[in-house]
């Protein structure tokens, strides 16, 4: 039986538990984060620029902006050029998004069991969201990104870090925005991440770490990686 298959409980439990969790807080957190990423740090943005460029060298190729939420982030991917449509696990977050952007695609999913043919991306995108999966369902999904980028096709994470020491930490919050959730969080630094993704065949193309800015509580990492030709 495979590791992420709907048969295994553990998998069942988490994929439930952050899907409920983020139906519970989607209309909270799109008041929270309106202008993401027109607002984010400058860096912020112009690595999504620098992705969006790399990704329109393998259009018509879409790119997938895997834990879409609210959706202003394929949005602003749409308005860099790209052929993009978004992909959430909470219904609610998805249903806020075809409000928002009616003119783009979303779908309900799992980045780590994704519905779509083998080599069909030109791109993936996930910011923020690979934080709440669990280390040993990372191996699986970066496998499954592997599968569905054509060849030549990049991968932009974007996360908060771990500890200098390298240790992953994990959080587990029971509540946010004043709802009830059982939402897990898993902080790696960007050489992990690049280690669990290498080991999936998409090699390290950069590694950018910023410090915490205004409200910020944790350093900001981006991975960028490729699977080879």
């Amino acid at each position: 039986m495979s590791p992420q298959s709907p048969e295994n409980s553990q998998y069942a439990d988490f994929i439930e538990a952050t899907r409920a969790s983020y139906d519970a807080i989607a209309l909270a957190y799109t008041d929270r984060f309106p202008d993401w990423p027109a607002d984010s740090h400058p860096l912020d943005r112009s690595l999504i620029t620098a992705f969006a460029e790399l990704a329109r060298e393998r259009i018509p190729a879409p790119v997938a902006d895997l834990g879409s939420g609210p959706g202003s982030v394929t949005a602003h991917l749409n308005a860099l050029g790209l052929p993009v449509f978004g992909v959430d696990i909470s219904p609610r977050m998805v249903a806020l998004a075809r409000r928002a952007h009616p003119e783009l695609r979303f779908h309900v999913g799992s980045m780590t069991s994704l519905d779509l043919p083998d080599e069909t991306l030109g791109g993936i995108i996930a910011l923020y969201s690979v934080i709440h999966i669990p280390t040993e369902h990372l191996a699986a999904t970066f496998a499954e990104f592997h599968r569905v980028l054509v060849p030549g096709g990049h991968v932009l994470l974007g996360f908060q870090s771990g500890g200098p020491d390298g240790d992953e930490e994990h959080l587990h919050l029971a509540e946010r925005f004043g709802h009830e959730i059982s939402l897990d969080y898993y902080w790696r630094t960007p050489e992990a991440v690049a280690a669990h993704l290498a080991k999936a065949h998409l090699p390290t193309q950069a590694r950018v770490l910023r410090e915490p800015v205004d409200q910020e509580t944790r350093p900001r990492a981006f991975v960028l990686a490729r699977k080879q030709s």
